[in-house]
């Protein structure tokens, strides 16, 4: 039994490019709470984070960009060359980022948390949890992954592969492997199979149903067998710029949701909606012209806010057609305000509008939770 009463922890691990992110995506997607621990260990250091001071006191300042932020590739370049470095680092950062796993967890309303980590095994955090899953995939598949997804040179990606140790050890200490080896499909299957041993839950989704005051609008997420019906209506609502086939849409599923908007059962509208590091992004909006877009609007980010404080996210970011956030009048009512990237005051943000901002859109964000993980008291 897991140190949190009522709750069931899967501790996520796996080498790189394995597929651990595509793996609780899904888990989040059978109703499970996530957390990336990994990404809690950037914050840990961010200025205003209680680890910032100590990293510097620790390395010097020279590490500090222009901006006042750490800069990791710096930071990086010391404690990877340099064992000492690295533990000292990790005896700053890892009670940190445990302080805000627990915080988290016991803040969560799911019964199921899952804890991505990719030195789960070498920490404390693996002796609480209730089962180890670990992602396997085959080196050659590793090296394709990294050129394809993170555009680095063969050299680069083998070097990166093997400063890891044997993905064997991780499957040996495992309840759960996941073979992420083949298409979203067989990943989704192996998941929701060991899901269902631990859960006694179907392989659908939890549905998340709002009606609108007129009773006509309600929204609902979609899910995998959903995916040929939201390839079509991105294709037809986006003028054909993004022309979308049931694939890609089921291999969208391996990093975000979508928020069906429905009229009478049929599909009127939706929204792309991603969480990551406690920020939510809404890279996709699309709304039939036939409906009224002050209502659809108003139902469906109100569904994307609910869902995101389910998950604890402290802001919302949409990123939008200029037709879109035209309707100024309907996000001010909101709560949105339009913003730079210079102007997210916090680096957790910025970097989710940096990293996820499509080109030509315009960014509306709002904050929704004023007390923060990894803030100092």
């Amino acid at each position: 039994m897991s140190k949190w009463p009522g709750k069931y922890v899967i501790g996520l691990t796996g080498n790189i490019a394995t597929g651990k992110s595509v793996v609780r995506k899904m888990l989040e997607h059978l109703g499970a709470y996530s957390i990336d621990a990994d990404a809690l260990s950037h914050r840990a250091i961010a200025k205003g984070a209680p680890g910032y001071q100590k990293v510097i006191t620790t390395f010097g300042k020279w590490i500090v960009a222009g901006d006042g932020e750490i800069d990791r590739s710096k930071l990086g370049r010391v404690v990877f060359s340099d064992p000492e470095a690295l533990l000292q680092l990790e005896a700053i950062v890892h009670p940190l980022v445990e302080q805000a796993v627990d915080l988290m967890i016991k803040r969560a309303g799911q019964r199921v948390v899952v804890i991505e980590a990719i030195k789960l095994l070498e920490g404390k955090t693996a002796k609480a949890c209730d089962t180890i899953w670990t992602t396997y995939a085959p080196e050659p598949i590793q090296k394709s992954r990294l050129v394809r997804k993170r555009n680095m040179n063969e050299q680069e990606a083998l070097q990166r592969i093997h400063a890891q140790p044997p993905q064997e050890i991780k499957t040996a200490a495992a309840n759960v492997v996941i073979q992420n080896t083949g298409s979203f499909e067989a990943t989704w299957k192996q998941v929701v199979a060991a899901w269902k041993v631990i859960s006694s839950v179907s392989d659908s989704p939890p549905v998340i149903m709002r009606k609108a005051t007129d009773g006509e609008l309600s929204v609902q997420r979609g899910r995998p067998r959903d995916s040929s019906n939201i390839a079509a209506f991105i294709t037809r609502f986006s003028n054909g710029t993004n022309p979308l086939t049931q694939e890609d849409i089921m291999a969208a599923f391996g990093e975000k949701a979508f928020l069906l908007l429905l009229s009478d059962k049929k599909l009127v509208g939706l929204a792309g909606w991603q969480v990551e590091n406690l920020v939510a992004r809404i890279i996709d909006l699309y709304i039939d012209s036939n409906i009224p877009v002050e209502r659809a609007l108003k139902i469906l980010v109100a569904e994307v806010e609910r869902a995101s404080q389910d998950l604890q996210c402290e802001a919302s970011l949409f990123f939008l057609s200029a037709q879109v956030a035209g309707q100024e009048s309907v996000w001010h009512e909101l709560g949105y305000s339009r913003r730079t990237l210079q102007t997210l005051g916090v680096q957790a943000w910025r970097d989710a509008a940096m990293e996820s901002q499509p080109p030509d859109t315009i960014l509306l964000f709002k904050q929704l939770r004023q007390d923060r993980i990894l803030r100092p008291i």
